[in-house]
C-alpha cells in the first residue's frame, strides 16, 4: 500500500508514525491496564488511608504506586477506576530509601529516564502535564519537586498539584511541617519516619501507600497492616 504513495506523501506518513509514537511515548498512564492484584489494591483506597502494596521483585508495586501517583496529581482517571479520587489539585510526597534511589525509582516511574532531561514526560506522568520542575541539591539529576497540571480542558484553566520528592536517610525532622493529601512510600520505611508521613495527611484525611518487596520479616511497619491471624499463619508457617 505505501509503494503506492509519493514521496511527499511517504514523508508525510512517517512524519505522522513518528509523532504518534512521541505522544504515545509521553502518556504511559493512558496504557497502563493493571493485573488482578494491582486492581485490588487501587480499589481499596476507596475506603482506605493507609495500604501496603508488598510483593516480589519485578511484580509491579512501583509500577501500580507511580500510576495511582499520577492520576491523583493529574486528575485522569480511567472508566475502570475504583479507587480514591481527588477533585481538586493535591500537594503529595513520593519517598523512597536515599536520595539517589529516590531518584532511580519513584522519580524515575512518575518523571523518565533522571539523566535524559529530554525524557522527562516519559514517566506515567503525562509530557502535557507538566507545569514546573524544581532540581535537588547534591544529588545530580535529582528532582526536589514538581508541579503538575490537574485537570482543566476546554474553557477551563487546570489547575496545579504539587510532588515533593523525599528520602528516608534524611530524618523525621525534615518530614515534619506540611499538610499533604497523601504521602507513597516505596521500600519499607522506618515506623517513624511513616508515623510522621502518616500525619502529614491527617487534616485532609488524605492517604498513604506503601509498596515494597518484604527484606526485613515481620517488621514493626509490615505488623501495622497484618491481621493477628496473618501473624499467626506466618508465625506457623516458619515453624
Amino acid at each position: 500500500m505505501h509503494g503506492s504513495l509519493s514521496y511527499s506523501k511517504k514523508v508525510e506518513l512517517a512524519r505522522l508514525l513518528e509523532e504518534r509514537a512521541r505522544r504515545k511515548a509521553r502518556n504511559r498512564l493512558l496504557a497502563y491496564q493493571p493485573y488482578a492484584k494491582q486492581r485490588l489494591f487501587h480499589a481499596a483506597g476507596a475506603t482506605n488511608r493507609e495500604r501496603l502494596f508488598m510483593a516480589g521483585n519485578q511484580l509491579g508495586k512501583t509500577l501500580a504506586g507511580g500510576a495511582e501517583w499520577a492520576m491523583h496529581l493529574t486528575g485522569r482517571y480511567p472508566d475502570w477506576w475504583e479507587g480514591k479520587t481527588f477533585s481538586k489539585p493535591v500537594a503529595m510526597w513520593a519517598a523512597g530509601l536515599t536520595g539517589e534511589s529516590t531518584r532511580d525509582t519513584v522519580q524515575k516511574m512518575l518523571v523518565g529516564q533522571p539523566e535524559r532531561k529530554d525524557a522527562w514526560g516519559a514517566g506515567m506522568i503525562p509530557g502535557d502535564a507538566f507545569a514546573e520542575t524544581y532540581l535537588a541539591r547534591g544529588i545530580p539529576n535529582a528532582l526536589d519537586s514538581i508541579v503538575v497540571k490537574h485537570g482543566g480542558g476546554g474553557d477551563v484553566q487546570a489547575g496545579r498539584s504539587i510532588l515533593g520528592f523525599k528520602s528516608y536517610e534524611k530524618g523525621r525532622e525534615k518530614w515534619q511541617g506540611p499538610t499533604l493529601d497523601g504521602v507513597w512510600f516505596d521500600e519499607e520505611p522506618p515506623p517513624d519516619i511513616y508515623s510522621e508521613g502518616l500525619t502529614r495527611t491527617n487534616a485532609t484525611g488524605g492517604i498513604t501507600m506503601i509498596t515494597f518487596t518484604p527484606l526485613l520479616g515481620m517488621s514493626e511497619v509490615v505488623l501495622m497492616f497484618l491481621t493477628a491471624d496473618q501473624v499467626n499463619m506466618m508465625v506457623k508457617g516458619k515453624a
